[in-house]
């Protein structure tokens, strides 16, 4: 079984270390990876690719160095391994125009605005990854444990398997 990677996009090494601690409940079960630049992610992306992996969930800040986290994003949707990724763009600095690019053309599945508060981001990034999960896995009983129980148990009843 292939493993399911959460990525962490943000320029700033303090931040980033303060979301990957935030999330660090969900590691044994979703690898965490952290990158410093949308140039980062990209490599990163195309590790966890070549190694046979896959990302069920990218948090994104939008203003870096280089491309824009919302650039990313877009191009994760057009891509066929990163199309079904969940997208959370995680930023105090999107404008207007940004975020609906973000939502239309990268199928943004959720916007959380810095600062946050630790238990709402690790609720969204739970909920997030229970819908892919859902959508990806057969077996979802292992996941039971550490995702959303209630919308697991509801998919296990719909697809039959209970």
């Amino acid at each position: 079984m292939s493993d399911i990677y959460i990525i962490c996009v943000e320029d700033e090494a303090q931040v980033l270390d303060v979301v990957i601690r935030d999330l660090e409940q969900l590691e044994e079960f979703f690898p965490i990876e952290g990158a410093a630049s949308a140039s980062d992610a990209r490599k990163l992306i195309n590790e966890i690719k070549e190694e046979g992996n896959r990302i069920g969930l990218i948090l994104c800040d939008h203003i870096m160095p280089g491309d824009k986290g919302v650039d990313l994003l877009i191009e994760m949707q057009k891509d066929e391994f990163t199309h079904s990724t969940r997208k959370i763009l995680l930023t105090g600095q999107a404008g207007l125009d940004d975020t609906i690019q973000a939502v239309n053309k990268a199928r943004l599945n959720q916007y959380v605005s810095k600062p946050w508060k630790k238990e709402e981001l690790l609720q969204i990034v739970i909920d997030e990854l229970t819908d892919y999960v859902i959508e990806t896995e057969d077996e979802l009983l292992p996941y039971l444990s550490v995702l959303n129980q209630e919308k697991l148990q509801e998919a296990i009843r719909a697809k039959g398997f209970i």
